[in-house]
């Protein structure tokens, strides 16, 4: 019975990241929410293979788990939102609110991830990570996605594209 509980969950909360996700990609400058997209799920996957491969991560229940080691739902949806979303909240900040934003974002995963990770077999933790580990993770992550878009601005001289 936990099992169908946390299906669904994962069934909801990718139900609620396709519903949020036109929201934030179909905005200006459309050309960069793309890129902050497409190089949030490429990066997110590449990490999430490597810790999964070296056994630091498992995750029990997952699509497709017979062709993928990693966790879809977190890759293609829910991690990429919250960096679209990061990204356009910092899109104007300067050095200090770039890094000071992104715990608002960081913090409640973090929480729902030590709680799943705790409490169900969603992700299940080994070789001595834990809770800072991912926080370290995903704190790196944002900062070097905001980064490599900062960068695309700068080389497109700030200049609102489509």
């Amino acid at each position: 019975m936990a099992k169908k509980r946390e299906v669904k969950f994962l069934l909801f909360s990718v139900l609620v990241s396709l519903i949020l996700l036109p929201f934030a990609i179909i905005k200006r400058p459309l050309k960069d929410w793309i890129i902050v997209y497409l190089v949030s799920i490429i990066g997110n996957s590449l990490a999430d293979r490597y810790l999964v491969t070296r056994g630091f991560l498992k995750y029990k229940i997952r699509p497709f788990p017979k062709k993928f080691s990693i966790h879809l739902p977190f890759d293609l949806f829910h991690y990429p939102l919250m960096l679209l979303y990061y990204n356009q909240w910092t899109l104007n900040s300067n050095l200090f609110g770039i890094l000071l934003k992104a715990f608002p974002f960081i913090i409640p995963q973090i929480v729902i991830e030590t709680i799943a990770a705790k409490k169900t077999n969603l992700i299940s933790w080994n070789n001595g990570w834990n809770w800072y580990h991912s926080f370290l993770s995903l704190t790196v992550k944002f900062y070097l996605c905001r980064l490599i878009i900062g960068l695309i601005r700068i080389k497109n001289n700030r200049q609102l594209s489509l």
